[in-house]
């Protein structure tokens, strides 16, 4: 009998044990969440965003092929396919649905205001029109934004282009981020006594030609967080340097294609930000209302020393101590 109990508390104490470690294998009760994305289109800062998404939900318990199932879906820079994209991940009503950039974002508001969804790579939503403010969205719409510290952008540019009198503000004019931006960038620099010029370009079709028209006219370029421009930053960066008109971009993406310095977004931890809002929705710790959209406190600088080199730029040691390595 004493030994038929120890049989039986032997195996009570075996599927307690078991029990504890499946419980510690997964989130929740076991359920598999489904997660759409929709990303605008292909450049380094997107696909940086993406994959600190990708990571911070993985170092958060959340891995695909585990508890999550993704459907990733890229407009490739089609606007029309941002409105496809969109109405495919609304009607699969997946969990949660995470926009990359701002049409993505767009597409999606304009199709549902039940499913979650979280924003990134979008510099004002407010001013976008996808949320009712940025301190209290109010919908199910919330996420981070890229808004740059273009002031420091500008004293940046002073900083390695001394003597710069007059700028071109490349940007696309068809993306509401960039001419808010633009905006923020020409204020900026006449406020450190710059003159500024608009250079928009509607696709990447036009930058070559668009670019070269700044050729004698501007001392340097600023580029913005700008899908298009970043997508064709190779382009940019072929007319302008061969023609001695430096480039201060918005992002470090930009800048290892070309550019000559940024200082700014570190978008792989801007995704992975977006992952913690998301993981708070997704276990109902939070609703996308009442979630502000949040903002990257650190920046960096980064300088492409070999552009540097090329345009005869002799970068400051103090600005050197600080780089993005």
């Amino acid at each position: 009998m004493k030994k038929t109990k120890r049989v039986i508390s032997t195996l009570c104490i075996l599927a307690l044990s078991i029990t504890a470690l499946t419980g510690c294998g997964s989130k929740g009760s076991g359920k598999t969440y489904k997660i759409g994305v929709s990303q605008t289109t292909t450049h380094d800062a997107l696909d940086s965003a993406y994959k600190g998404f990708i990571d911070g939900l993985a170092e958060a318990g959340y891995k695909e092929g585990d508890n999550i199932e993704i459907d990733f879906q890229n407009a490739q820079g089609e606007a029309s396919n941002n409105n496809t994209i969109a109405a495919k991940l609304v009607n699969d009503n997946p969990d949660l649905i995470l926009a990359i950039a701002t049409p993505a974002a767009q597409s999606l508001a304009n199709l549902t205001q039940d499913i979650p969804i979280v924003v990134t790579a979008v510099t004002d939503p407010a001013d976008s029109g996808i949320v009712a403010s940025n301190e209290a969205p109010g919908g199910n719409i919330t996420g981070t934004s890229d808004l740059n510290p273009v002031k420091e952008q500008m004293d940046l540019l002073l900083q390695l282009v001394p003597t710069a009198k007059k700028i071109a503000i490349l940007y696309c004019s068809s993306e509401p981020n960039s001419k808010f931006q633009a905006d923020l960038a020409s204020e900026a620099a006449t406020n450190v006594g710059l003159e500024t010029v608009d250079a928009t370009v509607s696709n990447t079709n036009d930058i070559e030609q668009v670019v070269q028209s700044l050729v004698g006219k501007v001392d340097a370029i600023y580029a913005p967080t700008d899908n298009t421009i970043a997508s064709g930053m190779s382009t940019v960066a072929m007319v302008a340097n061969s023609n001695n008109m430096p480039i201060i971009c918005g992002e470090s993406g930009m800048v290892m294609n070309g550019g000559l310095a940024t200082y700014g977004i570190n978008y792989y931890n801007l995704g992975k930000q977006t992952a913690a809002m998301a993981v708070k929705i997704l276990t109902g710790e939070s609703k996308p209302a009442d979630m502000p959209i949040e903002y990257l406190e650190k920046m960096d600088l980064t300088i492409n020393e070999d552009v540097a080199a090329q345009l005869g730029i002799t970068i400051p040691d103090d600005l050197k101590a600080k780089m993005n390595k």
